[in-house]
């Protein structure tokens, strides 16, 4: 394992973007939002992604110097249009615009159509709280889970997410798909070399499987068997992130949004993006009091056997950036060799990594 800094991180991914044509300005936001996962441990959304980013570039399926247009709607409602650019860009303009109008009128609706992946939703649901507001994010994505007892990749693994600002404690955050276990993660197993736990995925014969190059070639499993399943198909075909981030932004839905890993066509991706101010109901003061209260039932709570700490929402992710802003984020040499392939087709700097964490050299 090696580590690098969240600086020397963003500073590579950055020098990468911009030799492959993005503008300076525009990486910046990208490479903090892919080092922002990587912090919180979600390495599945994090740097690693760059190869497949830059694939897209190169196939003409991804416009790496497109900038987001905006369109106010109604007082409330406003649009962006990514032109198939880096999603980063769309949902940093759309949530931006959405917290901008909820300042005004209480909330805003920001629609985006013509995006790409955006990496981890918790990024945008950030973007909110370091504003003060409560969030809604939504985006739809390529078919990759079957429904229950089937073997055919029918719906997406579009992520629930929202937040909610607190006062002394810990903020709200959900970031989660209906799947076991993000796609990425397969896709990181196989760069790692590792297994996966057998109830993730099926391989393309409909058979479980601790194989990830065979569970890409057939499905991932969704979370709580039947009931997950029907979660799924609520989410995927019938709510949420397919009417508001497919149908209602423009957008490609019913399956026909294209795998950020596939570099054949452009993804067409959706997000439906909501801002919302703590204060309309109540004073700002009573809110965060009452947030307080909930984060301090909840991990009061009375444990369980074998249970030595129970976590907020969100609140694991927050420790391990605490942690990783110290030692470093981990890489594995395939890893490294990987992104460094991508600086060598433009002439950027290798990414600055060490053997060890922070910790181990103090």
């Amino acid at each position: 394992m090696m580590y690098v800094t969240a600086p020397n991180a963003r500073a590579f991914v950055e020098n990468v973007l911009a030799g492959n044509g993005v503008p300076r300005k525009n990486a910046i936001i990208i490479a903090r939002g892919l080092v922002e996962a990587d912090l919180r441990g979600v390495d599945t959304h994090g740097i690693n992604r760059i190869p497949s980013y830059m694939a897209r570039i190169r196939q003409g399926v991804l416009d790496p110097r497109a900038a987001p247009t905006l369109r106010q709607v109604t007082p409330a409602v406003a649009q962006v249009d990514g032109h198939n650019g880096f999603g980063f860009l769309a949902a940093h303009m759309g949530m931006a615009k959405a917290i901008e109008i909820a300042e005004e009128v209480g909330i805003g609706l920001v629609s985006v159509k013509h995006s790409n992946h955006f990496g981890m939703s918790a990024w945008v649901v950030q973007q909110a709280l370091d504003a003060g507001m409560v969030s809604l994010v939504f985006t739809n994505s390529s078919p990759a889970v079957p429904v229950w007892g089937g073997k055919s990749k029918l719906m997406g693994v579009s992520p629930i997410a929202c937040g909610a600002p607190a006062g002394k404690g810990r903020p709200f955050i959900v970031d989660m798909a209906p799947s076991v276990a993000a796609r990425g993660k397969i896709h990181k197993a196989l760069r790692r070399g590792e297994k996966i736990p057998k109830d993730w995925a099926l391989d393309k014969e409909g058979k479980q499987t601790d194989d990830p190059a065979k569970a890409l070639e057939g499905v991932m499993l969704p979370i709580g068997g039947p009931k997950g399943s029907a979660l799924a198909i609520m989410m995927a075909r019938n709510s949420c992130q397919d009417v508001f981030a497919g149908v209602l932004s423009g957008s490609a839905f019913a399956g026909h949004v294209t795998n950020p890993y596939d570099p054949s066509k452009p993804a067409d991706v959706g997000h439906f993006l909501v801002a919302l101010k703590p204060d309309l109901f109540m004073s700002l003061e009573e809110f965060k009091q009452r947030m307080d209260y909930l984060y301090g039932r909840v991990i009061g709570s009375d444990r369980m056997a074998g249970t030595d700490r129970i976590y907020f929402p969100g609140e694991i992710e927050l420790l391990m950036k605490e942690e990783r802003l110290h030692d470093g984020i981990p890489l594995v040499q395939a890893e490294v060799e990987a992104l460094n392939k991508e600086s060598q087709r433009v002439g950027a700097q290798s990414i600055s990594v060490s053997s060890c964490p922070v910790k181990s050299r103090l």
